[in-house]
């Protein structure tokens, strides 16, 4: 009999990067460095199981960026691009190498993963997004949603409107690209205000994600922790983090994905290849990038990066198997002591940033084939579920209001809000007072209504939240302050004339080129709740 159950839930999200005015952005590779080692090798493991009989259960948000950007065809041509010169790359790399076997061996392993890659990326003809809506129709994974454009919510709650359009526009995108409403949302960046709750109840969603301190102390405390949800007085029912198995995976301490074993992120051919050799693979300008092929294992908590050992794909997959039977271990053992204090089934549930398995962690994919099929064959404490059908089981829960969180530094806000990216916050509010003021307006003409609809793109494109973040981490801040204030530029332009009824079309027109996401978005959206 089942004692409990384990929801793993992954978080897929890149912001929205494309810039058909430009021949090569850096940027753009953030979106074909997830596809290769991330999303397809992902799309692999679920065939897999799919294919032995396993009938496995995971939840994951696709937010509406990322999804806009996997269909976009220009870049679905650049992602053709930069795959056949990973391939390539890797084929000069066998060659280069004859004589040093450990580096030919390597060169090889990587020779065949981009031709699987290829091979998905054909087979499914280039389509990422409806190779995971064939897992969705089977019932084997959950799509949710996100807020359309990652906007921090917590920070723009005195307009109402503008929260209202982060979630509405993403529901709306949401049932075009997959066929019927979403059940649940990823908020972003796990944060949560007071009375969030009510929006969400009305754009029709069933549940949400929060860190798990925001469940913790809501009122009255839930009485099973996170390790059930929590009603609140919509309906709408909140998930929290479990922190022990959350720990075991991020943690730079005791997370699984620190092991010597598993390949090094951070050294990699772009910037070690002899210059003239790896010309042609690196910036047009000549500067050197990750080039995604990496040679060397983390080998141990001492020495920089010169030390380092070589890696073997071999005793990585054995690692990432050990890790899975572990992490196995450990779920059962904390449902078996759970069950027993609850009286009930409990649930955990395991959220983390898609991208770490595979981009981040290498061997992450192989860990999440590793414990499906452990979890299937080698135990029956657990069940892995969705978060939808966990609440279709156990339709009963407590009722409790949340608190205020988040899952970042310190659980609330300050991530997104400090001396590095504050000075943003001033123009977004002011912009969203500007739009709503604009929601108002009846269009004289389709090119007033084109100019309304794109003003609405240029602001949620300037909330989105990893900006703020990127300004906050200290890396790409240049990109990351060009793009706030080329949203919020191209927003006031847009506003002004739409004020003096003197539509620039021929500019508007390179704007939609450019800001091409939502294009059934409706500026009304943004009209008084």
């Amino acid at each position: 009999m089942t004692l409990g159950y384990l929801a793993l839930v992954l978080h897929a999200h890149l912001p929205f990067v494309r810039h058909p005015e430009s021949d090569f952005v850096l940027e753009e590779e953030w979106l074909f460095e997830a596809i290769t080692e991330t999303y397809i090798p992902l799309l692999q493991v679920f065939s897999g199981l799919k294919r032995d009989g396993i009938d496995f259960k995971i939840t994951m948000s696709m937010t509406p960026p990322l999804v806009s950007m996997l269909q976009d065809p220009l870049l679905q041509d650049r992602y053709d691009e930069h795959l056949a010169k990973l391939e390539e790359l890797a084929t000069l790399e066998v060659e280069r190498n004859v004589h040093n076997s450990h580096i030919r061996y390597l060169a090889e392993h990587y020779v065949n993963e981009f031709h699987t890659v290829r091979e998905v990326w054909e087979n499914y003809n280039r389509d990422v997004v409806s190779a995971f809506k064939q897992f969705q129709d089977t019932n084997n994974l959950e799509i949710i949603t996100c807020g359309a454009t990652h906007g921090y919510l917590p920070l723009m709650k005195m307009y109402p409107q503008a929260v209202w359009a982060q979630l509405q526009v993403a529901c709306e995108h949401y049932e075009e690209t997959f066929g019927r409403p979403p059940k649940g949302i990823w908020l972003p960046e796990c944060a949560y205000f007071e009375g969030l709750e009510r929006m969400l109840a009305d754009a029709g969603l069933r549940y949400f994600l929060m860190d798990g301190h925001g469940l913790l102390y809501a009122r009255p405390r839930p009485r099973f922790g996170t390790y059930a949800p929590i009603f609140t007085e919509t309906g709408v029912a909140a998930f929290g983090r479990d922190h022990e198995s959350s720990q075991q995976v991020w943690s730079s301490e005791v997370g699984y994905p620190g092991a010597p074993e598993y390949r090094e992120f951070y050294k990699d051919l772009g910037w070690e290849a002899e210059y003239e050799y790896i010309k042609p693979y690196i910036m047009p300008n000549g500067q050197r990038k990750n080039v995604g092929i990496k040679y060397h294992k983390i080998t141990g908590r001492g020495g920089g990066l010169s030390d380092k050992a070589l890696y073997d794909p071999y005793w990585a997959r054995e690692k990432a198997a050990e890790h899975a039977h572990n992490f196995m271990f450990n779920r059962e053992q904390q449902i078996r002591n759970l069950q027993g204090m609850m009286q009930r089934p409990p649930i955990v549930v395991s959220p983390y940033d898609a991208e770490l398995y595979g981009h981040w962690w290498y061997e992450g994919p192989w860990f999440i084939d590793y414990l499906f099929r452990k979890s299937w064959h080698d135990q029956q404490t657990y069940e892995m579920t969705h978060l939808a059908d966990y609440l279709k089981a156990q339709p009963n829960q407590q009722v409790c209001r949340p608190s205020q969180s988040s899952w970042g530094y310190k659980g609330f806000h300050e991530y997104w809000l400090n001396e590095t990216n504050a000075w943003i916050y001033p123009h977004l509010h002011k912009a969203a007072e500007r739009m709503i003021e604009l929601a108002k307006l009846e269009p004289e003409d389709d090119l007033q209504w084109r100019a309304l609809n794109q003003a609405a793109r240029e602001l949620l494109l300037a909330q989105s939240s990893d900006w703020a973040f990127i300004m906050r981490t200290g890396t790409m801040v240049p990109y990351a302050v060009r793009r706030t204030r080329s949203h919020l530029a191209r927003f006031q332009h847009l506003y002004h004339e739409i004020k003096k009824q003197q539509v620039d079309s021929g500019w508007l027109e390179k704007v939609e080129v450019m800001d091409n996401i939502f294009p059934s978005i409706n500026y009304r959206v943004y009209r008084p709740l």
